[in-house]
């Protein structure tokens, strides 16, 4: 949940109290989702936004990280496999595997234990048109008499009346998305599954904007469990690493600042086609293939770009790690460019590393780098833990010296090397092991993690 909070807009920063109930330690995960079962009766689709906190992998931390992290993550196993209970349409509770999360679409695949359990989901995959009408399915609260003390969780799916407002076509020619309005809609809303009226899934909820649902459409779906299941694992985004604006938004003048001759800037400008690139990241794929800002991208692998739907779209399609050739017109060569880029991968590329706790170990080291993620606690949680402050550690990656060296979600790190976290700054080297002062259950312990390798 603390994750979770961390990658919200709100970006919380310090837990200030804490409910008398809450227990840190206990572990217990709940999520009731509408899900969809794809062809083999054994794969399930779902929006599982909290699943994808607390189990996918992590971004790097630096760009300097990027082919360390795509050569370790594209491979990375869990060291626990999650438990997830899928119930059926016959009310059966059946046990699965997480499997991954997909950063195109944000669906989580997961993977029943046994194949053909329950029927697959009838889905629509041809154009969808304005007008039809579709249910909405997802949990709703369910109100009952029994004791808060019960083992029972009650839980109903309902339906949501809505119709088809428009369809947003994808530059292939397929649906990209499609829209509908119904009454009463809310954030709970979102991952709920939508049906036609002949019942077929015909896409899940991934948005709203207004009183209108933005659904991801049924080929969408498919695709996405097919990535997952590829990798095995995770799928992240592309990432060039580029910001810019489509040609056709641009004026003339923006053009022309651009370092394009006023003669050439009315001729791109006419054409309403391309991205002009406004700023290149450095060490990014685009900038080793140097790419520069002012660079025009006209096609993604001879498909022709109008806009950064478009680009977007191609860019998705072609997945990361994989390499694309791009057409691109400069403003100081008369002739087109084609280019080889090697794209790289993001898997939250929403997310940026400013919410990011940073008590760093030496010199541009800091506790994310060796997988520790934690939040402060305000003095009233610290007081509940039985300390007087620190970072309250809410994942560590299985996969490093932290978690080796015995250091758990629910630790509470007081100090480091002596020194109080909340002391901690940019000057302090780390030459040595480190001694880990933390409070867990209450108790104090000392944890010591081995050097930190350097930084290349």
């Amino acid at each position: 949940m603390f994750r979770l909070l961390l990658r919200s807009q709100q970006q919380a920063q310090v837990i200030a109290s804490l409910d008398s109930t809450f227990n840190l330690l206990d572990d217990v995960h709940t999520n009731v989702i509408a899900g969809v079962a794809m062809d083999d009766g054994q794969t399930i689709a779902a929006w599982l936004p909290e699943a994808n906190v607390e189990f996918a992998p992590q971004m790097p931390n630096s760009f300097t990280e990027a082919k360390a992290w795509e050569a370790s993550q594209f491979k990375y196993q869990f060291a626990d496999a999650p438990d997830v209970t899928v119930i059926g349409p016959d009310g059966k509770q059946l046990l699965a595997k997480y499997i991954g999360f997909d950063a195109n679409t944000g669906l989580s695949i997961l993977r029943l234990n046994e194949r053909n359990l329950f029927p697959p989901a009838t889905m629509r995959d041809e154009p969808l048109g304005p007008g039809e009408n579709v249910l909405l399915f997802g949990p709703e609260p369910v109100r009952t008499n029994q004791s808060l003390v019960s083992n029972n969780l009650y839980v109903r799916i309902a339906a949501s009346e809505g119709r088809i407002e428009n369809v947003l076509p994808a530059p292939s020619g397929e649906v990209a998305r499609f829209k509908v309005s119904a009454r009463r809609l809310s954030d709970a809303n979102i991952g709920s599954v939508a049906v036609n009226e002949q019942g077929q899934t015909i896409g899940i909820v991934d948005g709203l904007e207004g009183n209108e649902a933005t659904i991801l459409p049924a080929a969408s779906i498919r695709r996405a469990a097919q990535r997952v299941l590829e990798q095995k694992g995770s799928v992240p985004r592309p990432w060039l690493g580029v910001k810019g604006e489509a040609v056709s938004a641009l004026n003339f003048d923006q053009i022309v600042n651009h370092g394009w001759t006023m003669d050439r800037a009315a001729d791109l400008a006419g054409k309403h086609r391309g991205i002009m690139l406004t700023s290149v990241v450095p060490n990014s794929p685009a900038a080793r293939a140097a790419l520069r800002a002012g660079d025009v991208i006209l096609k993604v692998d001879d498909k022709e770009i109008h806009n950064a739907d478009d680009f977007t779209w191609w860019l998705e399609q072609a997945g990361p790690s994989s390499s694309v050739q791009f057409t691109v017109a400069r403003p100081n060569l008369l002739t087109e460019e084609a280019l080889n880029v090697k794209l790289s991968a993001q898997l939250d590329p929403a997310a940026g590393f400013g919410f990011r706790n940073r008590f760093p170990l030496n010199k541009g080291l800091s506790l994310l780098e060796q997988g520790i993620e934690t939040i402060a606690v305000g003095p009233m949680v610290a007081s509940q833990l039985r300390t007087t402050a620190g970072l309250l550690v809410i994942y560590v990656d299985p996969t490093t010296p932290a978690f080796a060296a015995g250091l758990k979600a629910g630790d509470v790190i007081q100090s480091i090397d002596g020194k109080p976290v909340s002391a901690f700054n940019r000057s302090v080297p780390m030459k040595t092991a480190s001694v880990f002062d933390i409070i867990r259950k209450k108790q104090k312990l000392t944890i010591t993690l081995p050097k930190p390798a350097k930084n290349n």
